[in-house]
């Protein structure tokens, strides 16, 4: 038994791979520009178990598959709000969805019967992205008029990031080391908290994950072989497209050894044949305009920006700033990760974050009201759209320049009041059940308007305001539902 169990081992050992300098120096080249340390390789020096903090744990979104239109009811969306309801964006996504086909063979002779869209083909890769890279959306937000819920905006997310630019760390040119496995994921989920994509099946059919943490136990040998056993934990993909979404998981096997130098270093490794394999193991990148270089064959028709400051609008801003992410876009570059509290100007930096408030039930047939605006905002806008360094300066100029206009501003209120009074009688008589609100930038009455976004900006212009739509005030709160995929 023992000889069989050497024998057995040294066979294994006989197939093992010495880890490629090339790999080596990729993920210390990559490592150091984005973390700006360095990539660790002693072995004793990596955590043995790492996570993600629990809330961003990556939601399980939809593949959107090929076969069922893709992103197409998003993108319809889209059309309406931003390319004056030309179908611009879903005629490219219905092109490319059906543009590949596989011919199906048939028969004893194998003849060719009919060409057909692989039924694994969709959008894996760029709900995998998406999720990785961005907190999932939480708010309704209207633009131009159409309302995007949070289901929705993730499906602009998953067609932005399809074919988008990413960092391969290890994989598809070559077999993937057990070497190359390890020290990433320790590196990267051990270390940094940064969940990474992979390549989760090797064959034909590629099917994308998101990773997001890990657990491994180990055996050391005298000769310097260590056997580690580790479970993978990643996200898994849901039914259909929802406004919250569930957190589903699956779990993969890893069985190998690593080879150590005599400074403890990860060198190479081999497999045992009750080991999962993979294909690759990448990171999604800052997302590119589609036909631009990085993004060569994503959808023309969609401007990332305007996508972005959509997510953002749907987001609270408190929980996009803390969620550092590797090569971030200069509106969503948390600039001190301890604190977390000094950040680049957003892009949209009209817009005031408000109280999230419960998601409109379909965006098909719903109706919603339009937002109070807040006629405090421009001196909060002001300061908001200045850097840290600037901040106190851009303040009392604000001040300053709006200090004489204060006396013409305060006797046109007060000759404003009588009428504002009668109207809030009358409103008080229409509805005495109705609740008031305490909040202090809400006991001035304002007019109701919603600024929506410009269909005419540009990728480069300011992204305008975007306003996440209220819902009718009601005594029981509004279901979170979910929206129908075509």
């Amino acid at each position: 038994m023992g000889t069989s169990v050497l024998v057995a081992t040294m066979a294994a050992i006989s197939m093992g791979t010495t880890l490629p300098q090339s790999v080596k120096s990729k993920q210390n080249e990559a490592f150091k520009k984005y973390w700006g340390t360095q990539f660790v390789w002693k072995f004793d020096q990596l955590p043995s178990e790492g996570t993600v903090p629990e809330f961003r744990v990556p939601y399980s979104g939809y593949i959107y598959p090929d076969t069922g239109g893709g992103t197409a009811r998003s993108m319809r969306k889209y059309d309406a709000a931003f390319n004056g309801g030309r179908g611009l964006a879903s005629g490219y996504e219905r092109y490319d969805t059906t543009a590949y086909k596989k011919p199906e063979r048939r028969g004893l002779l194998g003849l060719r019967t009919r060409m057909e869209t692989p039924a694994w083909h969709g959008h894996c890769n760029g709900w995998t992205a998406a999720a990785i890279r961005h907190a999932e959306p939480q708010r309704s937000v209207k633009a131009n008029g159409v309302v995007f819920s949070p289901a929705e905006i993730k499906g602009l997310l998953a067609e932005i990031y399809i074919y988008n630019d990413t960092l391969d760390l290890a994989g598809f040119d070559y077999s993937m080391n057990p070497a190359a496995l390890h020290a990433i994921l320790c590196n990267w989920i051990g270390l940094n908290k940064h969940p990474i994509g992979v390549e989760a099946d090797p064959g034909e059919e590629k099917w994308n994950y998101p990773i997001y943490a890990y657990s491994a136990k180990s055996t050391r040998y005298r000769n310097g072989m260590i056997d580690v056993r580790m479970n993978v934990k990643m996200g898994k993909d849901s039914n259909g497209e929802y406004d919250e979404s569930p957190r589903l998981e699956q779990t993969k096997y890893f069985h190998y050894a690593l080879y150590v130098n005599s400074r403890g270093e990860i060198t190479g490794g081999h497999f045992y044949r009750d080991s999962s394999r993979i294909d690759l193991l990448w990171v999604p990148l800052q997302p590119k305009q589609g036909k631009q270089p990085g993004n060569e064959r994503g959808n023309p028709h969609v401007d990332v920006n305007k996508v972005l400051a959509v997510w953002r609008a749907s987001v609270p801003q408190e929980e996009r700033m803390k969620w550092p992410v590797v090569d971030p876009p200069a509106a969503d570059k948390i600039l001190d990760a301890t604190t977390v509290s000094t950040r680049l100007p957003v892009q949209d930096p009209h817009w005031k974050p408000t109280p999230a408030t419960e998601n409109v039930a379909s965006t098909d047939n719903a109706t919603s009201t339009e937002e109070t605006a807040d006629e405090s905002a421009p001196a909060t806008e002001a300061t908001a759209a200045t850097t840290d360094e600037t901040t106190a300066p851009a303040t009392t100029e604000t001040t300053e320049e709006s200090t004489p206009a204060t006396s013409e501003e305060t006797a046109a209120a007060e000759e404003a009041q009588p009428e504002a009074s009668e109207e809030t009688a009358a409103t008080e008589e229409a509805a005495p059940a109705a609740e008031t609100t305490t909040d202090a930038d809400e006991s001035t009455p304002a007019e109701e308007t919603t600024e929506e976004v410009d269909a005419t900006a540009s990728a480069e212009d300011e992204a305008p305001e975007l306003v996440p739509p209220t819902t009718e005030e009601s005594d029981e709160p509004a279901e979170r539902t979910a929206a129908a995929v075509e």
